[in-house]
């Protein structure tokens, strides 16, 4: 069995699903993090065009690691029950697409206030989206991000203390570099809970993106911390590295480069590129 598995945001790469699978066939991955096809995100497909992709991903030899959804990026004043019918989708895309994980996040407190008074109103909302998922089999996977409830070390542990075994984490370490978070420091606060890795690095000095290894976030550090854990062997490259089509609905602010690349595809190869070269040199073995 190898060390580890790897799965990327192929989104990155190109918007269509044709150019999506040659990325990948071309970085010789197996898995996706599905997020946006055509500039639309998985979750709202039909059930014809769910199936019709996971046809398409099974006849190209892709497994489904996750689906990457936009779940919890929403301020948590916002009306959730239209929120929680999207989510509903997302769980049954999820089923058709043959895979147990949704990426979620824990909404954006009012802007200007402390954080903390809106915990109560984030565990409602997750509390409903991880009990709703469990029924079903799947699993929702908090990813740490600026902003929402769920930025630093010490909140997310809050949530997944109170959440307990109904939701994993996803661990990002640029998010928490761009919240001035040390990851290596935030990894053993949060490995029980851990699910996978998002491979993203980032500055502590601007919180511009780079290749995994060029920045301040640990990555070498945080690799080996999960591997000594053993409870999971997936990795997920998020690039950010292009200005690729689905960012504006990601993020409000525009990305920060220390490279300038050709295109995406460059972009995306070079991200993937980056990990197996620290893989490699750590004596890792992947698939």
């Amino acid at each position: 069995m190898t060390d580890f598995i790897l799965s990327a945001f192929a989104d990155e790469a190109a918007d269509t699903l044709e150019g999506q699978l040659a990325a990948l066939k071309r970085n010789e991955l197996s898995h996706i993090e599905l997020r946006n096809i055509d500039g639309r995100s998985v979750i709202d497909f039909s059930d014809a065009e769910l199936s019709a992709l996971a046809g398409t991903l099974k006849a190209n030899g892709i497994s489904v690691s996750a689906i990457a959804s936009p779940i919890g990026k929403i301020s948590v004043e916002e009306e959730f029950e239209p929120h929680f019918a999207r989510f509903c989708r997302a769980v049954h895309a999820a089923l058709i697409l043959g895979t147990h994980r949704i990426r979620i996040f824990s909404f954006y407190p009012p802007e200007g206030a402390n954080p903390e008074d809106s915990f109560e109103a984030v565990i409602q909302r997750l509390q409903k989206l991880c009990g709703y998922a469990s029924e079903y089999g799947v699993h929702c996977c908090h990813e740490n991000e600026k902003e929402i409830y769920g930025d630093t070390a010490e909140r997310v542990k809050k949530l997944h203390q109170r959440m307990g075994n109904s939701m994993d984490a996803v661990f990002d370490p640029a998010n928490f570099v761009q919240c001035g978070v040390h990851p290596a420091s935030a990894y053993p606060t949060l490995a029980p809970y851990i699910a996978y890795l998002h491979i993203k690095d980032a500055l502590f000095c601007d919180g511009s993106v780079v290749p995994a290894g060029k920045g301040d976030g640990d990555i070498t550090e945080v690799l080996a911390l999960y591997h000594r854990q053993g409870t999971g062997r997936l990795l997920t490259v998020e690039p950010h590295l292009f200005d690729f089509g689905g960012l504006s609905g990601l993020q409000t602010e525009q990305l920060l480069h220390q490279t300038i690349y050709a295109n995406a595809d460059e972009a995306f190869d070079t991200a993937v590129c980056s990990l197996k070269q620290i893989l490699k040199a750590r004596g890792y073995t992947y698939a």
